[in-house]
């Protein structure tokens, strides 16, 4: 079993992906979490080092958040392995809620990991985010849920 594996058990998924579901019940907006060991993916040089904004970029893109209507997904970035989180905003939050939004969001986040609170630290960071999308992009009756509320892992 990897890192990412024990990073959350079966029931703090569950608590993660019902965060994801309560903060979107409110919002056009969609968060996304994704895990995984490293910035660097399978099949890239082990001594590659990745950014890990570059990364998480790269997973944004994968994950099709930029193709949300109002341009308003966030991703929540955990390279478990290397401690390493980024939270990124399409350009419809991003121009909203500004920078320090992101840091003050990742480092309440921070400070459960560092307790080893992994599971209220990401149900944290998502109900932020579910706030400023909620503040910015509010629920429509005819809005639709565009991205999956799972976990992804890579």
């Amino acid at each position: 079993m990897s890192k990412v594996d024990d990073f959350l058990s079966v029931d703090d998924q569950a608590a993660v992906i019902g965060a994801i579901r309560m903060a979107e019940k409110n919002t056009s907006g969609e968060i996304r979490i994704h895990l995984e060991a490293h910035t660097n993916p399978e099949g890239t040089k082990e001594n590659e080092k990745r950014d890990a904004l570059d990364r998480a970029e790269e997973v944004f893109n994968m994950l099709n958040m930029q193709n949300t209507k109002e341009s308003n997904g966030v991703l929540i970035y955990v390279a478990v392995e290397d401690r390493t989180l980024v939270i990124m905003g399409d350009k419809g939050i991003n121009d909203r809620v500004g920078q320090d939004f992101w840091e003050s969001t990742k480092d309440i986040m921070i400070n459960h990991f560092k307790d080893g609170e992994m599971k209220m630290g990401l149900v944290n960071g998502i109900l932020k985010a579910g706030e400023q999308l909620k503040k910015y992009f509010p629920y429509r009756k005819d809005d639709i849920n565009e991205l999956p509320d799972d976990i992804s892992v890579g």
